[in-house]
């Protein structure tokens, strides 16, 4: 049985059944005993707690749902980290996951039930980006599917503060191998973008029925998501638009330049394509930042400019044309002759004279060849430094500024382009614009009064500040305010980093103290300890001190009774001791056997002298046999058996048999058999010897007759 059943973490949140279970953590159902409120508990493993990288992830999810409040996202109520115990209190889903629906529906989904779903987890993933958190591990088993069609995001597992990490190491958690971005597979730096492509692999998966990469090892997966290309998506489903598909397309480029740049202008592709089915997206132009241009309104206005020209060309066909009116057109047709050729002449001097001024001026910078370097990786340097060592290059150095807590203020903490490995290096013009980000240092802020205002509104402000708030209760009297925030810590106007992993604070909140009267149940007559433990514990009440005794009514494990009663006042936490059967009490039953006579009369040759008797229990032989002594007159022995419930006792011998019940209850006895054996007890006379012959023949034995 699970342990953690039945506990109560911080007298408030009782946990029941267990409805999760994950490689690092076990997600419990639990109720919340202030106000009934049915909540989900995601706890660590304890195997896992020593696992410092283990430990982190969790400590990870915590924080990064700590700051997101979206109806698309399941809200986190409360968390702790202690070295004893870490958890987190999120709200409860009661549904399934958007891969058991896919696979419950085992066909492709249509493009509208796609899009459905998609335009949510977007909608989710832009509130994330916005405060700089990266899931890193978008997929179906990670979406909720409510009763109501709405979806939540869940399990932030790996995300990231994409202010504070910038990489995702190869041998650590990189999220499901099918929906990683290939930048995720091969280890590299990730930032939104990446989880846009897993959406992209998500919206392949619906409209095709299948991952647009599969293999028997996920090493082998990841390889193809950094170098294959997928199976175009209307080849496998040729139902799908062909806007939608490309759509898809653009989200799974694997260059992240090459997608869309936030969740939220792939959105505004999608609501164009819901306006427009037919709409083209001309993405082959696109650079990082562009807008997408819809191809078919530039052809509709080159189409419409097309028929105002045939419009004006068009000669009327309302009549024939009048004499004067050629002759109009004749004389115009004569000047504008003229002045065609003029223009001409003009043109075509200056040109010369274009031609000459870019052949002559060798520095111009149409025939300029800059050449190709490898860009240098400036992180961990000093925007200074690089300026003094760099002075005589060409690259051109722009300048933007952030707070870093991984770097000290004035050294690179970012950079773009991003230079790559010494193996394979990233290749740039000599005149490159290079974006540097340069660290301002911790933020060091003031800490904010949060004093008096609710959860709610604490946990605002502390998003508006960039700190990380673990909420405390504290009991306050029946009749005060409860949820309110009653102090801080640190205090007010002390100094505290903002945006870092050190930018945590404890806010206490008035809890008012629960009504913790209650009536102990009846546990009497319950079958196990462990039974009346969870009756007991139910009610907040715990078990003390239990004895066992023996009973011939209540059977063995059941509970005798209880103190106190059933029915009796009570505060949470107090004791109630119980008396557990151990069954009915072994008793002692002696059996006798008695022997009444030795001989019998009639047969001189009979002597129960010597023999034998043996007495069984429940046909099992019972003690030492008995042997008959040599003396006359009634003989006896017994037996002592000590046994519960009851019995048959036999005993043999000499001949004869008996058997009766016996029983070891409260009202049982001790049996007696009596054998008569012979049918006295005086030994017969012996026989007499044969008399002699009072006359004997003189004669005999000499031969006799006369002589």
């Amino acid at each position: 049985m699970d342990n953690l059943i039945g506990k109560i973490l911080e007298e408030r949140y009782r946990i029941g059944e267990l409805i999760g279970a994950g490689g690092m953590a076990n997600v419990y159902k639990a109720t919340d005993l202030i106000d009934g409120t049915v909540v989900a508990v995601k706890i660590l493993r304890e195997e896992c707690r020593s696992n410092s990288e283990l430990v982190r992830r969790f400590k990870n999810e915590s924080k990064a749902i700590s700051v997101l409040d979206h109806p698309n996202i399941v809200k986190v109520y409360d968390f702790s980290m202690t070295e004893k115990i870490q958890y987190i209190i999120m709200e409860y889903i009661d549904g399934i996951t958007l891969k058991e629906y896919m696979e419950y529906r085992g066909q492709p989904l249509t493009y509208k039930e796609t899009l459905h779903f998609i335009t949510q987890v977007l909608a989710a993933l832009q509130h994330a980006h916005d405060r700089g958190i990266v899931h890193r591990d978008i997929k179906p088993q990670n979406i909720m599917l409510l009763s109501d069609s709405s979806i939540k995001v869940m399990d932030f597992g790996i995300a990231r503060f994409s202010r504070s990490e910038n990489q995702t190491m190869t041998d650590k958690a990189i999220g499901s191998v099918h929906y990683i971005s290939p930048e995720q597979a091969r280890g590299g730096a990730t930032d939104a973008k990446a989880d846009l492509y897993s959406v992209g692999v998500m919206m392949y998966e619906m409209l095709s029925g299948r991952l647009p990469f599969e293999s028997d090892s996920p090493v082998s997966v990841a390889i193809k998501q950094i170098s294959d290309t997928a199976t175009p998506l209307r080849e496998l489903n040729p139902a799908v638009p062909e806007a939608l598909a490309a759509i898809t397309e653009r989200a799974m480029a694997k260059d992240p330049r090459e997608r869309y740049p936030s969740a939220q202008a792939m959105l505004a592709d999608i609501d164009e394509f819901k306006r427009n089915p037919s709409v083209k997206f001309e993405y082959q132009y696109l650079t990082d930042s562009a807008p997408t241009r819809y191809v078919d309104k530039v052809m509709s206005k080159t189409a419409d400019k097309q028929q105002s020209t045939a419009r004006r060309a068009a000669p009327s066909r309302t009549g024939a044309p009048k004499k004067g009116a050629a002759k109009t057109k004749r004389k115009k047709r004569r000047l504008l002759l003229p002045i065609l050729a003029g223009m001409a002449a003009a043109f075509l001097i200056g040109s010369c004279i274009l031609v000459y001024w870019i052949f002559k001026e060798q520095s111009n910078g149409m025939f300029d060849q800059h050449k190709d370097v490898e860009l240098p990786n400036f992180i961990g340097l000093s925007y200074d430094q690089i300026r003094e060592q760099y002075k005589e290059s060409q690259f051109y150095f722009k300048e933007e500024q952030e707070y870093n807590e991984q770097y000290s203020a004035g050294i690179i903490c970012d950079q773009y382009p991003r230079a790559q490995t010494a193996d394979d290096p990233k290749i740039v013009k000599d005149n490159a614009v290079i974006t540097l980000t340069v660290s301002k240092g911790v933020e060091i802020i003031s800490m904010p009064d949060l004093t008096g205002m609710t959860r709610a509104e604490a946990t605002n402000e502390c998003r508006r500040f960039g700190l990380l708030p673990t909420f405390r209760s504290v009991q306050v009297p029946i009749g005060q305010s409860s949820g309110i925030v009653m102090s801080t810590e640190p205090l007010v106007g002390t100094s505290v980093e903002a945006n870092t992993s050190n930018s945590k604070i404890t806010v206490y909140i008035s809890q008012q103290e629960a009504n913790k009267n209650v009536l102990v149940p009846s546990v009497v007559g319950m079958t196990s300890l462990e039974d009346a433990r969870t009756a007991i514990k139910a009610v907040m009440l715990e078990l003390g001190t239990y004895t066992e005794e023996y009973s011939d009514t209540v059977p063995a494990g059941a509970i005798i009774s209880q103190d106190p009663v059933d029915g009796s006042p009570a505060r949470w936490h107090d004791l109630v001791s119980v008396v557990v059967s151990k069954g009915p009490e072994p008793r002692t039953r002696t059996v006798t056997l008695r022997v009444l006579n030795r001989y019998k009369g009639d047969d001189p040759s009979f002597d129960l002298f010597g023999k034998s008797y043996q007495c069984y229990f429940n046909d099992q032989p019972y003690g030492d046999q008995w042997t008959y002594p040599d003396s006359a007159g009634p003989q006896e022995t017994s037996w002592t058996i000590t046994s519960t419930g009851s019995g048959t006792i036999r005993i043999e011998g000499a001949g004869e048999t008996w058997s009766e019940s016996i029983d070891f209850g409260p009202g049982g006895r001790d049996l007696l058999c009596e054998f008569n054996g012979g049918d006295t007890n005086t030994k017969p006379a012996e026989p007499p010897d044969p008399e002699p012959d009072p006359d004997p023949d003189p004669d005999e034995g000499n031969g006799g007759g006369d002589t």
